[in-house]
């Protein structure tokens, strides 16, 4: 499935289709105001524009994953929305962290659940070359209340039981919010509580097409992981999808980000948008925008315009 070369548009023509949603100061911001408006934005149309999620923030040198800095230091490069991992600890205050342990990402040892929240700051977070940082671990709430007018935040599964996410997530003035779910069952779940939810739901098969359908969920509420790879099976999925409106994510996260050469990276990140994805989940978030921009043609009106975001050349 070829893309349509004059219709791409980066994430940033996307976002600026809804009044005042997108702006640009010290870093370029997605003003969603609502629940419509993010339906809105993540409505398949047919348009074909791409659009990037931050895995776990968009790692770099410097800046740590699941950290507010991260954040802000990928939307200095390129719009985006982030895919974040809420987890427990010991006094149930929902913190961000991947792993159930601390060693990878922090200074610290042993379970997360071991740790109150305030044993948990005396650590520091690395980044991803495992160098120290000034960062401190953040709870959900900071990052949910941080993220109101700049982007959208996707909550990934970890061990925070659904009811109390549920009910964090009713407090929090701050609607615009996305949920991951592995399957029907786990998305009915939420949207029984609140059918306003929007999820990026696990759909790799034409039978867990078919279960969320069964489940009434409405297609509105979500886009579409389909995997990590492009595959020519891939298009059957595209195409019932596309159809009722979804669109439909790659993570090059556990695939492509891995590669070691950035030029087959950046190839990668192309053909996953050439194929008919409509977003792409990476590690590298400011990459795959370097990438992505030379599949605007330099006579497409949006080229000026997209010309202006900071984007490191590629190598």
């Amino acid at each position: 499935m070829k893309l349509n070369l004059k219709g791409i548009v980066l994430s940033l023509g996307f976002f600026s289709c809804l009044p005042g949603a997108f702006a640009q100061t010290n870093i370029n911001t997605l003003k969603i105001k609502n629940i419509a408006e993010l339906q809105q934005f993540f409505n398949y149309t047919g348009k074909s524009t791409p659009i990037i999620s931050g895995h776990r923030g968009g790692t770099v040198k410097g800046f740590p994953e699941n950290c507010i800095a991260t954040f802000e230091n990928t939307l200095k490069y390129t719009p985006a929305f982030f895919e974040i991992d809420p987890r427990l600890t010991k006094d149930s205050v929902m913190v961000l962290m991947h792993d159930a342990t601390l060693e990878r990402t922090t200074t610290g040892t042993g379970k997360v659940s071991d740790y109150t929240f305030a044993e948990l700051q005396k650590f520091r977070l690395k980044d991803p070359e495992g160098h120290v940082t000034e960062y401190k671990i953040p709870t959900l709430k900071e990052v949910i209340d941080w993220s109101a007018g700049k982007t959208v935040v996707n909550l990934d599964r970890k061990d925070v039981p659904l009811e109390m996410q549920e009910r964090i997530l009713k407090e929090n003035p701050n609607k615009v919010i996305m949920i991951t779910v592995h399957d029907a069952r786990h998305a009915k779940f939420y949207y029984d509580q609140n059918p306003n939810r929007m999820f990026s739901a696990f759909v790799k098969t034409k039978k867990a097409l078919q279960e969320y359908e069964a489940a009434g969920i409405p297609w509105k509420n979500m886009i579409a992981y389909i995997g990590p790879t492009n595959k020519p099976e891939n298009k059957e999925l595209f195409d019932m999808l596309h159809a009722r409106g979804v669109m439909c994510m790659i993570s090059a996260a556990p695939t492509y980000d891995k590669l070691a050469d950035r030029g087959e990276r950046a190839k990668n990140y192309r053909e996953t948008f050439e194929q008919g994805a409509d977003i792409l989940e990476s590690d590298l978030p400011i990459e795959v925008a370097s990438a992505i921009k030379t599949l605007l043609p330099k006579d497409n009106p949006k080229a000026k315009f997209f010309g202006k975001l900071n984007l490191p050349k590629d190598k």
